[in-house]
């Protein structure tokens, strides 16, 4: 066969290998935290930290609302990465990045109603609000996880927090209006630990329907089992970890049960918004321990 003749039989085959290698990998990430940074305007500021999995190029992340302005996006190291916004989405160029940071300015989070401000966020992990100084909260839809001085952390779900603004901040040198801002940090003070003393009743609420911290023997379990909404494959899992004394890596109870990557991490995503399991995030894989 003439060399021309070879040449046109193999440029095919190479041109296809060629595309392959250069064609970017599309895999799962986690999202390791979201932080937002509540301004009195009603601005908020998304800071997000993405872990890619191994050898993956680009990651695709949904932003938090529809306009967004002052998109910064860098690796561990801050060193700026490349990205496109479309579609309310955020395709980012991650290279071999090990940690991605996120960070960007929105107005849709927040309402207004009267004196009332709202901030509603639906989030699949849970996240922290960091809300002004001068803010008092006066409704949440749920049970924050933590309350730490103005920052509250939500577990994942549609979340709202309704809050007011005091103008503490003010300069006046009124005796009166210096006193009335006393009693608003008082008044602050007082909520956010009667925050913190709900959330510690229902943790202990929670924990006295399990087994008070106690390891259960197989036959306790799988009566509670029987008792909760899971599948099979979540039964499944659960019994795994207890068999392996109630802690395991995320990577060896789904080989154990033989649930593709992605189905496993939103399995354990649920069982841990039930309260069942807690994920443990390392370095190199995440671990999965039961909630007793």
């Amino acid at each position: 066969m003439e060399y021309g003749s070879r040449l046109k039989l193999i440029a095919p085959f190479a041109l296809m290998v060629l595309m392959l290698t250069l064609l970017p990998v599309m895999a799962q990430y986690e999202i390791s935290s979201i932080v937002l940074q509540v301004y009195e305007d009603g601005y908020v500021q998304v800071n997000m930290i993405v872990v890619p999995d191994n050898y993956t190029s680009q990651v695709e992340v949904p932003l938090l609302g529809e306009h967004v302005e002052n998109i910064i996006v860098t690796d561990g190291d801050g060193n700026p990465l490349d990205y496109n916004e479309e579609n309310g989405r955020l395709l980012i160029y991650s290279g071999m990045s090990h940690l991605v940071n996120v960070s960007y300015y929105t107005p849709d989070l927040t309402s207004k109603a009267g004196i009332v401000w709202t901030l509603n966020v639906s989030s699949e992990v849970p996240f922290t609000i960091v809300l002004p100084q001068n803010a008092v909260v006066v409704d949440l839809s749920d049970i924050p996880d933590e309350i730490a001085g103005n920052a509250i952390t939500m577990p994942p779900g549609n979340q709202s927090i309704s809050y007011t603004l005091t103008g503490i901040e003010s300069t006046s040198e009124n005796p009166g209006e210096s006193g009335g801002s006393s009693n608003i940090h008082a008044l602050m003070t007082v909520l956010l630990l009667a925050g913190g003393l709900v959330g510690l009743a229902y943790a202990f609420r929670r924990k006295s329907r399990g087994f008070s911290g106690r390891i259960p023997t197989r036959e306790e379990f799988e009566e509670r089992l029987g008792n909760l909404n899971l599948n099979d494959d979540e039964r499944r899992a659960l019994l795994y970890l207890l068999d392996r004394g109630g802690k395991a890596s995320q990577a060896e109870v789904r080989e154990a049960i033989g649930l593709p990557k992605t189905t496993a991490w939103r399995m354990f995503k649920r069982l841990e918004r039930e309260g069942l399991v807690k994920i443990l995030r390392g370095k190199k894989e995440n671990w999965v321990e039961l909630r007793f």
